[in-house]
């Protein structure tokens, strides 16, 4: 197959748009001069824009979307500029289909579910993610075009001036590397809206948690999260019994790569900051509820821990619905200990 333009589209969230940087690794592998372009979302355009095997990244935010018909069909007459062979679509979604279809994409790849693939040139029948990873399934369609699997590694490029921004941080706010530096994220970003709590594991646990690893290790403790998030992590540093270094809103994800990158160990619950930190190379130990982590953990899962409760219960987020819960059991008995015993292993 000859192909001299890709599109790809991902409009969702940062783990999301991570799950596919192996596919664009392959596909430069493949083909080398190939001129490759990504659709997404202002979160993760940023980081895509860091990406030296993407030349071009198209912003779609649906709220902005909505009923603005003359930025629609800016965004429509740019893709068809483009003039591009092939568009691999991981949006599951048939109004992104359509978009390609309409823009003259002869070859357009990407899952069917519930009967959304319909403008598909080239699909795979979906009922969801299970059983193994996402990864897995993105690179699925790869293996379809008979496209080799050589990397299957996340990359998220960190542009020097983040890495010095994140050095210059460290050091204003007096923290001795010589001595573990830990970043925490009690959040874990905006991927389930208002019900994004589910996912995380109690404020006062991770409180107690850090208190144990600062006796223990003498560590510094980097809390981290996007500006939602400020009010959680100021819970955590209230409740906690030694002072704790606060970038929560500080940076973008960019800048939170490159303090992960600083750091000996990530501490986070499920979630796109997981992500960026396997993405950048730090070890990580991760909470895990609702979700499997051996779908949507840690991928690959060297120099990564996740610790996950195995309740009969679990995983109860299955084929993109979440069952109801009234409890959150999983996250609830999860002890400090447990976690704790995981990231001393580590330390």
């Amino acid at each position: 197959m000859s192909l001299e333009k890709i599109l790809i589209i991902n409009p969702y969230g940062i783990g999301d748009v991570l799950f596919t940087t192996p596919v664009i690794s392959n596909l430069r592998r493949a083909y080398p001069q190939v001129y490759m372009a990504y659709l997404a979302n202002t979160r993760t355009a940023e980081f895509l824009q860091s990406n030296p095997d993407i030349k071009q990244v198209f912003v779609y935010d649906r709220d902005e979307f909505v009923s603005n018909y003359p930025k629609y069909f800016e965004l429509f007459n740019s893709i068809k500029q483009q003039a591009f062979d092939a568009v691999f679509d991981f949006s599951i979604n048939s109004s992104f289909g359509f978009l390609c279809f309409a823009c003259g994409i002869k070859k357009r790849i990407g899952f069917d579910y519930r009967g959304r693939g319909r403008f598909l040139t080239d699909k795979i029948p979906l009922q969801g993610y299970e059983d193994k990873h996402v990864i897995e399934y993105y690179l699925d369609l790869l293996r379809a075009l008979q496209v080799p699997i050589v990397e299957r590694s996340m990359t998220l490029h960190v542009p020097l001036k983040d890495i010095q921004w994140a050095q210059g941080w460290i050091a204003q706010q007096g923290i001795d590397t010589s001595k573990p530096t830990i970043a925490v994220v009690p959040g874990g970003g905006q991927s389930w809206g208002k019900t994004a709590g589910d996912k995380r594991w109690a404020a006062s646990k991770y409180a107690d948690l850090v208190d144990k690893i600062i006796e223990n290790f003498d560590a510094a403790i980097i809390l981290l999260g996007d500006s939602k998030e400020e009010e959680l992590c100021r819970e955590v540093a209230g409740l906690s019994h030694f002072p704790l270094h606060m970038a929560v809103g500080q940076t973008s994800v960019l800048g939170m790569a490159a303090l992960f990158k600083q750091c000996r160990l990530s501490i986070v619950n499920d979630g796109g900051p997981l992500h960026v930190a396997v993405a950048v190379g730090s070890k990580t130990v991760s909470i895990f509820g609702p979700v499997d982590p051996q779908v949507y953990g840690p991928y690959p899962s060297a120099n990564h821990i996740t610790v996950y409760k195995d309740l009969p219960c679990q995983p109860c987020y299955r084929r993109f619905r979440k069952a109801y819960c009234g409890h959150i059991s999983c996250l609830r008995d999860l002890s400090v200990d447990e976690v704790y015993r995981k990231v001393e292993g580590v330390l």
